[in-house]
């Protein structure tokens, strides 16, 4: 049995058991500290959300999403394992206990949400599905697309969004599934298809995969809603509280202002929202099985939720994205945390 066959025998195996009533055992947070690491599922090479940098270490988003769970959970946000996973095998590996959280710039829909045995924990990164062209093809919108060949991934919702888009606008494509988003821009480079789609996110990092990244262009179409976020299993309420509380703690710092640089100044602030954070009113940590300064070690070791962005896709990286809808609430975006208390 081939790699990808296991794999899909394990799908059929994890939904048969979902179907049966099988959840997760309620245990994630004592054998994440037995094995004093958070086994983390991610995109094997998505530069800017998860890729092995010069070091072999992997670095990006999601990576810094499971480093603040280590960082919460822990104390040290280094005690990440990493396992690289495609789309097809992304949600078995988290049913089945292969990984304890899934930070793969995965899409929370209804169906994912209901059927699969996960529970998505928050919205890392709100995205949308767009369209990479040659820039020689001169085409300006993706309206001029019919007649296309499109190539997309297998096991994504960038399927279903090209059928409806297509259809909607009375326009014909063809379909060109590759299984990795490695194998889709090696057949978009290779001209197998005149058009490339998946989530805005993913084609820029591939377009600066390119051998002449200026080759293509990011067409400036959003055709549908991608909100990506960490996703644990179901039946664990402790450890999905962990996991979503981990995020909003790096949203909730950057709308008061504490970064890594000057959290250890702030520990001293008058301002009880920032003592409540960082845990010197009350052990916010404590009813999650977490010490007081659990935030703080997220803020500290691995940044606010604008250091992360910034430093991973934002102006601080090679892709330059704007903030956008990934700016928070008090600036115009969509990110807004509840607060601690």
């Amino acid at each position: 049995m081939n790699h990808n066959n296991t794999r899909r025998w394990q799908v059929t195996v994890a939904l048969a058991t979902l179907g049966a009533g099988g959840l997760a055992h309620a245990a994630t947070l004592d054998d994440v500290r037995e094995q004093d690491r958070v086994r983390c599922g991610v995109n094997a090479a998505q530069p800017g959300f998860s890729a092995l940098d010069e070091n072999d270490t992997y670095r990006g988003l999601d990576t810094d999403v499971c480093r603040a769970v280590a960082a919460a959970v822990l104390g040290d946000a280094s005690k990440v394992h990493y396992v690289p996973l495609d789309s097809v095998e992304r949600f078995t590996a988290l049913q089945s206990g292969e990984v304890d959280v899934l930070s793969r710039t995965t899409t929370w829909t209804s169906s994912r949400d209901t059927t699969l045995g996960v529970n998505f924990t928050g919205i890392s990164y709100y995205d949308g599905q767009a369209f990479l062209v040659a820039s020689d093809l001169g085409v300006q919108s993706a309206l001029e697309l019919d007649g296309a060949a499109v190539c997309t991934q297998s096991g994504t919702t960038s399927e279903l969004n090209l059928a409806d888009y297509f259809r909607a606008n009375d326009l014909t494509y063809e379909a060109v599934v590759f299984d990795s988003p490695e194998q889709s821009i090696n057949g978009f480079e290779a001209g197998r298809c005149d058009v490339l789609s998946s989530d805005a996110s993913q084609l820029h990092a591939q377009r600066m995969q390119l051998d002449d990244p200026a080759s293509a262009v990011v067409l400036p179409e959003i055709i549908s809603k991608e909100p990506l976020g960490p996703a644990v299993r179901q039946g664990d309420d402790q450890w999905f509280n962990i996991v979503k509380w981990s995020l909003f703690a790096m949203i909730n710092a950057e709308e008061m202002g504490i970064t890594s640089d000057n959290v250890d100044e702030r520990l001293e602030s008058d301002n009880p929202d920032i003592a409540r954070l960082l845990g010197r009113d009350g052990n916010y940590g404590e009813a999650m099985g977490l010490g007081a300064d659990w935030a703080y070690q997220i803020v500290k070791q691995v940044g606010n939720y604008g250091e992360v962005f910034e430093r991973n896709v934002g102006a601080g990286s090679e892709f330059g994205i704007e903030r956008g809808q990934n700016a928070l609430w008090t600036e115009g975006g969509l990110q807004y945390a509840p607060p601690v208390r």
